[in-house]
This record gives C-alpha cells, structure tokens and sequence, in this order.
C-alpha cells in the first residue's frame, strides 16, 4: 500500500472511529441512565433486566445480517444507519410516562432498546470491519495495534458514558438526560460525513448462505466469545450497579453518582489496559503477534478473580473491599483477553470475508451478552451477588475449554508485536 493510499485510508478508517467514539459514549450513558433510573422507581433486578433483552436480541440480529449488508452495499450505510437509530431510540425512550402501567412502560422501554441495540451492532461493526481494510495482511502486528487502541478507547469512553449518564440523570433529570443525549449524537453524525460510499462493499456480492459458511477459527472463537462476554455481564449489567445502590446489608447504599463514578471507572480502566495490551504482550510473546495459545492461557487465569471474591463474600469479608480490588482484578484479565480475541477474530478473517466474519462473530457476542444479562438479573434477585460471581467463574472456565480447540492462524509473512 503505497504512502497516499494509506493516507486516505487511514482518513476513512479516523471518520469511522470518530463516529463510533461518540457513538459510544451516548450507548454507555443511555444503559446506565436507564438502570439507574428504573431501580429509582422501583423496578426488581429481574424486571430491569427484562427491559435489555430485545437490545441484545436484537444485537444478535443485527451482527447476523449487518456483515452480509456492510459487505453488499457498504459500511457508509451500516454507519449512518446506525447512528441515525440510536437518536431515533434515545427520543422514544424520552417520550415513557411514568404513569403508565408497569407492563406498558417495560413494553415501551424495551421496544426503544431494540432500536438501540441494532444501532450499536450497525456502528460497532463498520468501525471494527474498517479496520482490516486498513493494515496491510503482512503488518499482524500493526494490526493489533489498531485494533487494541480502537477497543481499548471505545472502552475507555463508554465508562465516560456511565458517569455523564448518571450525572445526566441527577441534574436534568430522565427526559431532560436523553434529548441532551440526542441533540449531541446528531452533531456527530453531522461531522462524520465524508465516509465514501462504497467503503467495506465488495465488486461481488455476496449470497445469503455465505453467512452461514464459517472458517473452524472463527466458529471457535465466536463460541468462546459468548461465554467469555457472558461471564462479564452475568455480574456487571444488572447485580453489580443494583448492588451498589442497595442498602446494606444486602449492597452498599451508594448514591447515583458514586455508583455512575465507579462503573465508569471499571469501564475506562479496563479500556486503558485493551488499549495497553500489545506493548504488555510484546513482552510476556517475545515480540510475536497473539496466538490461540495466548488467549487460553489468559482465559485459564481470569476464571481466578470471580471464584476468589465469591469465597471472600462467603467467608464473611467487608464487601466494599472485596468488589473494588476484585472487578479491578476481574478488569485486568478481562482486558487483555478481550483484547486477544478481537486481534484473533481479525487474524482469522480474510480481507474479502471481513464483515461477513466480524458481524457472526459479534452474533455470539451479543448472545453471550444476552444470556449475561438475564442471568444477572435473575440470579442476583435469588441468589445475590455471590451467586453471579460463582456463575462467571463457571463462564470464564467454559470459554477457555473451548479456546484450547482453536486451529493455528493463516500463515503471513512474519510480523512482531510493535508499540
């Protein structure tokens, strides 16, 4: 790739990031101001998290048929719809009565959460597929590069969103917080403007049934994804920030923003350390790019940080201690296996199959996500936060038994890690 096609493409690719960066920061703002918001009134952790499940059904959906329509007519129209959607849900979620009754509110909650969740899905996997139409297929260490700094900082900026979301809700209150929300995300999708059209679309279309034919690497890896993904929000959708606003003994009675604060410092701490994993991996891989073993070896080790605060939290240990060193630990581990996975999927994916590969490996995300977040609502309100703890540790255990079946990756011109 010559020194002005890279250029241009790395203005394309900086278009889509900016897009997806604010984006992002209203879809982190939009889940907790929600939570929050719904707890306040009264709501159970089982009917809170019943208001998520179409946003992740439906995210599911999306990253199922928004690779094979990135790849047709191109990531230009994945992005702007996407974008164009989430205003869309932010303004229906701001028109809820309170008065309604309980099953007209969730109804109409839940049908917003559908538009959001196939807005996220849409610009989730523009950004993540323009990425591999960026890096050339013999710079596997520029590559993940790329793809760590893009996750860790969306990451990063998604936990700002939990802390303007709940700041959001204690100064301008439910709706004032969302058409605020709104009127920002539309002046992003005004400056993003100048994406080609044709970005990610492919001369030969592609048929329908390709999104059913998967490389082993990739079907591996999207099924050690959903358990991955499933072992995180099992305890941090619904049982965590519930728990936190709680009053003790059974949670820790923090206000909004104390618990907007601390989520989004979990969140941005962790997008940090995605962002800081290839210099991290460099050294513990000899300067040699992730492989399959890098990511069971990491999965193996995660397992240790739910297992260990659900044993401090039974043995009778102060919770506040216990969760803040725990999730900072969970977080750690968490990131860099995040981190490995996103590389892998990139690895495994071939230049003219990109999108269709990333929206079905994203599929098994948004699944994971799905089952994590019924479960936490669900085990938490029968089993508190212990019993989501054990749950996760379980998860985590499952996701790298399956990692161990990943094939070697397509062989390329040798590469190293580079900072």
């Amino acid at each position: 790739m010559s020194s002005a096609s890279e250029a241009i493409a790395l203005r394309r690719y900086a278009l889509v990031t900016l897009a997806y960066w604010g984006f992002t920061i209203t879809d982190g703002a939009l889940r907790l101001l929600v939570l929050l918001y719904f707890n306040q009134i009264g709501y159970s952790p089982l009917a809170i998290a019943s208001l998520f499940l179409l946003y992740e059904i439906f995210g599911i959906v999306t990253n199922f048929l928004g690779g094979w329509i990135g790849a047709r007519f191109g990531l230009k129209l994945t992005l702007y719809g996407g974008v164009t959607l989430q205003i869309a849900a932010l303004l229906l979620l701001s028109g809820l009565n309170r008065d309604w009754p309980m099953w007209g509110a969730i109804a109409w909650v839940m049908a917003a959460q559908a538009l959001s969740g196939i807005a996220k899905d849409l610009t989730k996997m523009s950004a993540k597929s323009a990425i591999r139409l960026v890096v050339p297929r013999q710079a596997e260490g520029r590559l993940f590069k790329w793809v760590a700094v893009l996750t860790g900082s969306k990451n990063a900026l998604k936990g700002v969103g939990f802390f303007i979301g709940s700041w959001l809700l204690a100064s301008l209150g439910y709706q004032g917080a969302l058409h605020f929300l709104a009127l920002g995300l539309s002046l992003v999708l005004i400056s993003s403007f100048g994406v080609p059209a044709n970005l990610g679309q492919l001369k030969r279309k592609p048929k329908f049934k390709q999104l059913f034919s998967k490389s082993q690497g990739i079907n591996i890896l999207s099924a050690a994804r959903f358990f991955l993904f499933g072992a995180r929000d099992i305890w941090f959708v619904v049982a965590l920030p519930v728990f936190l606003r709680t009053e003790p003994p059974l949670g820790l009675g923090w206000s909004f923003t104390q618990t907007g604060g601390f989520l989004a410092l979990w969140v941005i701490g962790y997008g940090l350390i995605q962002t800081s994993a290839p210099p991290l991996l460099r050294w513990l891989e000899a300067g040699r790019p992730p492989s399959p073993q890098t990511v069971q070896r990491w999965g193996s080790g995660l397992a240790i940080a739910p297992a260990g605060m659900a044993i401090a939290l039974q043995s009778g240990w102060a919770a506040g201690p216990v969760v803040i060193v725990g999730l900072a630990l969970f977080g750690l581990l968490f990131a860099v296996n995040s981190a490995v996975h996103s590389y892998l999927v990139l690895a495994y994916s071939a230049d003219d199959q990109v999108a269709l590969d990333v929206g079905f490996y994203y599929m098994a995300n948004s699944a994971g996500r799905l089952a994590g977040t019924v479960l936490s609502g669900a085990i938490f309100q029968w089993l508190g936060l212990t019993g989501c703890l054990w749950g996760s540790a379980l998860m985590v255990t499952v996701a790298a038994a399956i990692a161990l079946a990943l094939p070697a990756l397509p062989t390329t011109p040798s590469a190293t890690v580079t900072s």
